[in-house]
């Protein structure tokens, strides 16, 4: 990504990593995530305007605690040090890291220093997300306190002279009040970055790298009908015409009628060489019998390649293919240092052996709004766009247990009246995603003087900004009876309807 400011992330595995990055670029500061190893040969050719250190799970005085280079502090660079990565500053540059008596965790009252460059704009005191075990115990030397709390004696330190900052708290997450306001002051107040990145300059030269890249070869595009293939598709497009073909695998496993309006809307609205492969008896072939949700993902994932392969094959030499993976994919599949949550079908599902030349995965560094961004830059329609979002591996991992006809006539069937009724309610630009799961719960109920032994729908809903967290809807309560009461009426083998009431974390958004 050209630009002319650009700040350096170094990761240190924590799980809040690429928040960092999205807050940066919220502020119209082009940011990129990077191993906390980078040599400073690399450092010196992309040449930042600014790094900030993340947080991370380690201990900096543990024998395998991850550490940068000494010679990055000599660089004559800002650098704002958060949570581990503010410990890690401390250790390196001479002061004391020490294990805490009390853990620091959740939404804390921390006092601040307002006339530092860091807090411009604060009052003296701000909530904050703190998480933290160890704490800095001695600051090093040139560096002076601009925050505490009740149990955090140095929540904040700078050193005005180097241009050292550090915070023991999590200024990108939500729970901070105004966190994104400290990154920004970071970035304009001390890094004097002025603010040249957008999603039109992402989107012009995402153009200009992909016609550079693929030329006049061939590339197929793994298009779902999705928001994030549907933009990665249209993106490509813009770059080599006709060069790309879109396949839209129907695997049997979309929502009611998807297929069908997937295929009318690629068709009569793009001019794109588009092919739908209807493969519903395949996959559910291979899906027969399997309850695990990583083995469906997986056996997903390897079906998806393997239609794509054979297709390939039938139009000649296809060099690249083209996935919608994007950033909060990437981290929940454990790719890098953080915990594997669960595998994504285009990232962490893949086979060993792919049979393309390369994959190309132009919205990766994206999270999901800034996706529709590039979706609207692009002039795709704003329905679209703002489509709900839709797993890869479709109702395969929102029916628990294995999978049958039966069941995903069931669930296609609820989840459609659910879906229906928010639209009635006009509550859909309001939710982020919501959609119905089939459990693998069966119960007593009464239908017509009748005992029956039916299926538990679960209806879920959440309302969230970049599909890292989020927070459980609260759906009026005449409109969860509504969708209730039709489904137990209208959809046969369902006697009980739930509704989820719990935010990410400690759940995921989906269900499996």
């Amino acid at each position: 990504m050209k630009t002319n400011e650009l700040i350096l992330i170094l990761d240190f595995g924590g799980q809040y990593n690429q928040l960092i990055a999205r807050r940066v670029r919220e502020c119209n500061v082009y940011s990129e995530v990077v191993p906390y190893d980078i040599t400073i040969e690399k450092i010196k050719e992309k040449n930042p305007k600014g790094i900030i250190f993340t947080g991370g799970p380690a201990s900096v005085y543990g024998k395998d605690s991850p550490q940068c280079s000494k010679e990055i502090f000599e660089l004559g660079i800002p650098i704002l040090g958060i949570c581990y990565g503010m410990q890690l500053m401390t250790y390196i540059l001479g002061g004391n890291v020490a294990r805490a008596e009390k853990r620091e965790y959740g939404t804390i009252d921390v006092n601040i220093e307002n006339t530092s460059s860091l807090f411009q704009g604060f009052s003296s005191k701000n909530q904050f997300l703190m998480s933290h075990t160890d704490y800095v115990e001695k600051l090093p030397k040139g560096f002076k306190n601009i925050a505490y709390t009740d149990t955090c004696p140095n929540a904040a330190m700078e050193n005005t002279e180097k241009n050292f900052y550090g915070i023991q708290f999590h200024p990108e997450v939500n729970n901070s009040v105004n966190g994104t306001q400290v990154i920004k002051n970071f970035l304009y107040n001390i890094c004097r970055c002025s603010g040249d990145w957008t999603m039109s300059s992402f989107v012009e030269e995402s153009i200009k790298n992909l016609k550079e890249k693929i030329g006049d070869k061939k590339a197929l595009c793994a298009l779902s009908g999705g928001v994030d293939s549907s933009v990665a598709a249209v993106l490509l497009s813009k770059a080599i015409g006709k060069n790309l073909t879109c396949i839209f695998v129907d695997h049997g496993l979309l929502r009611k009628n998807e297929g069908d309006e997937v295929e009318k809307i690629f068709t009569e609205h793009y001019d794109l060489n588009f092919i739908r492969v209807n493969a519903k008896d395949r996959f559910l072939e291979k899906l027969s019998g399997v309850t695990d949700p990583e083995k469906k993902r997986k056996i997903i994932g390897e079906e998806f390649i393997r239609v794509f392969e054979a297709e390939a094959k039938k139009l000649g030499t296809v060099d690249f293919l083209v996935q919608g993976t994007i950033y909060p994919d990437v981290i929940e599949s454990g790719l890098g240092k953080s915990a594997v949550i669960k595998s994504h079908h285009n990232v962490g599902g893949l086979p060993d052996y792919v049979d393309f030349k390369e994959i190309i995965e132009p919205l990766r560094n994206l999270f999901k709004d800034e996706v529709r961004k590039t979706g609207l830059e692009l002039g795709i329609p704003e329905n679209l766009v703002y489509r709900q979002p839709f797993p890869g591996p479709g109702l395969a991992i929102r029916i628990i247990g294995d999978i049958t006809e039966n069941k995903l006539e069931i669930l296609k069937d609820a989840d459609s009246i659910f879906r229906e009724e928010i639209a009635n309610a006009r509550l859909h630009k309001n939710i982020n995603q919501y959609f119905a799961v089939l459990t693998n719960l069966k119960s007593v109920g009464v239908m017509g003087d009748e005992r029956t032994y039916d299926y538990t729908v679960a209806l879920r809903a959440v309302e969230t900004t970049d599909f890292m967290t989020g927070s459980w809807s609260k759906i009026p309560y005449d409109v969860l009876e509504r969708v209730s009461s039709r489904i137990v009426n209208e959809v046969n083998n369902v006697n009980r309807v739930v509704y989820d009431i719990t935010s990410k974390p400690p759940a995921t958004i989906e269900w499996e």
